[in-house]
């Protein structure tokens, strides 16, 4: 009876043991390594590549990304990833409120400082509920260049080959993939951007410029958003810039307001969403948000190709 109580107790201890907060054990160890992006696209894009060896994640965030501050729980959450895929250009500015480990961040745009473009227009404006803040410093919607966009993929391809060296040729393969989709959308990108010649262009708001150095867009910026009606003192300015720059066509974030859409008609301005796909939600993907902008360009310009040739 000794000897089988001690067995018993033995067997207990080492039960308890098993279950100790600190030591998981072989049941609970996390089967794939997590990693955390900081928006949307590079999200898409760390998917692409790893497929399902890796848990990819965005946290769940309520409206434009660039202007997320995390909570508590959202900071012990990026803590434990075993790597955080950041756009960089400025574009985290939560950054300065969390304190993260410094060797498991990556900087997808790290490698292309010579191509990131300055913010030459810094005025401080109201940006809905969030409240004012001004774009100044880098421009950081690089992805909107395609060109950028698979240079960031490259960064996220040997980022992900670290974590998981045993997967390097098959990341290497669904990066070669994604490459391709994204040159073909630079391709059809330019076919249609090309269809607007020297046509001054307005942009909603500071966001476009990479897609603006691309394609030539001949651009001009307002700071206007999609779900606030412009004040009396904005139309006038924007009536002022209309003379000077003669736009028939508004590229939106978002649909404006339809008292705005409205207005701008009366002044013979077509709005046209073109999404920077910071923030997809809803099912749709990358590739379909870019082609559906696309399309919405087509639509816009075929009229003009018409007018030309008749």
């Amino acid at each position: 009876m000794k000897n089988l109580l001690i067995i018993a107790l033995t067997a207990i201890l080492f039960a308890c043991t098993d279950d100790e907060p600190g030591d998981p054990g072989p049941v609970a160890a996390k089967s794939k390594p997590i990693v955390f992006t900081s928006n949307y696209p590079l999200y898409f894009f760390a998917n692409e590549i790893a497929a399902d060896t890796i848990d990819v994640r965005f946290p769940s965030i309520d409206g434009d990304p660039a202007m997320w501050v995390p909570a508590g729980d959202d900071v012990g959450m990026l803590q434990g990833a075993d790597l955080l895929i950041l756009n960089g250009a400025g574009y985290e500015a939560w950054l300065a409120f969390a304190t993260l480990p410094q060797d498991r961040i990556l900087d997808t745009t790290a490698g292309v400082k010579d191509m990131l473009l300055p913010i030459e227009e810094a005025t401080v404006h109201q940006h809905g509920p969030q409240g004012q803040h001004s774009h100044e410093g880098t421009a950081f919607t690089t992805w909107l260049d395609p060109s950028l966009a698979i240079e960031q993929a490259r960064a996220i391809k040997l980022g992900l080959t670290e974590l998981l060296p045993d997967q390097a040729a098959s990341f290497q393969a669904n990066f070669a993939g994604l490459e391709q989709r994204l040159l073909e959308l630079d391709r059809s990108l330019a076919r249609a951007f090309s269809d607007l010649g020297d046509q001054p262009v307005i942009f909603s708001h500071p966001v476009y410029q990479y897609l603006q150095q691309r394609y030539g867009i001949n651009g001009r910026n307002v700071h206007w958003e999609p779900d606030l009606e412009p004040g009396t003192g904005e139309w006038i300015d924007f009536g002022n810039l209309l003379r000077e720059h003669s736009a028939t066509l508004m590229i939106w974030e978002a649909p404006p307001m339809p008292a705005v859409r409205e207005k701008l008609a009366a002044m013979g301005v077509n709005p046209v969403v073109f999404s920077p796909a910071g923030n997809l939600q809803g099912g749709i993907n990358y590739f379909a948000a870019m082609d559906q902008n696309l399309e919405r360009v087509i639509e816009f310009t075929n009229p003009l190709i018409t007018e030309r040739s008749n």
